[in-house]
């Protein structure tokens, strides 16, 4: 019993902690901590997602800038939210997070240029090598995909 007591209080402190970074403006973080190369990268990754979405960026937690939220509950009974898309411009590399994974998306990867994926990740090492129409694509893809799963929301 004390150990899901403390776990509760652990989620709740994350929770907390999350809000305070969607407080913080996105342009602050950006600028600071970043490379300068990758701080350009997520000021044209920042333009190009919000033109995509039409959201306004919002930090979800101290590096990630995430776009539009979703609440999502599992089978297993866990709950929670998370942002919808969003990227994390990272010293070694872009990370762009399309929510439901990359799955069915090789047509649009094809044109994107240089990447690697993880399982809702994927890396881009240099913004100038990719086809950004190509990630507008993969945005827009990802979040008509995720709202098949979960009600997408706006903020």
């Amino acid at each position: 019993q004390r150990r899901a007591e403390v776990a509760f209080q652990r989620r709740q402190l994350r929770a907390f902690e999350i809000q305070q970074h969607q407080r913080q403006p996105v342009m602050r973080d950006l600028d600071t901590g970043h490379p300068p190369r990758r701080a350009a990268e997520g000021r044209v990754l920042l333009d190009l997602f919000g033109r995509v979405t039409g959201w306004t960026a919002r930090m979800w937690g101290p590096t990630i800038i995430g776009f539009g939220r979703y609440d999502y509950t599992y089978a297993s009974g866990h709950s929670g939210t998370s942002f919808a898309t969003g990227f994390s411009p990272r010293k070694a590399a872009l990370s762009i997070y399309i929510m439901p994974g990359y799955q069915d998306y090789a047509p649009i990867l094809a044109r994107l240029g240089p990447h690697r994926l993880g399982k809702s990740c994927l890396y881009i090492t240099r913004l100038d090598a990719v086809d950004q129409d190509a990630l507008s694509d993969l945005i827009r893809a990802g979040l008509e995909d995720l709202a098949r799963l979960w009600p997408v929301q706006p903020g």
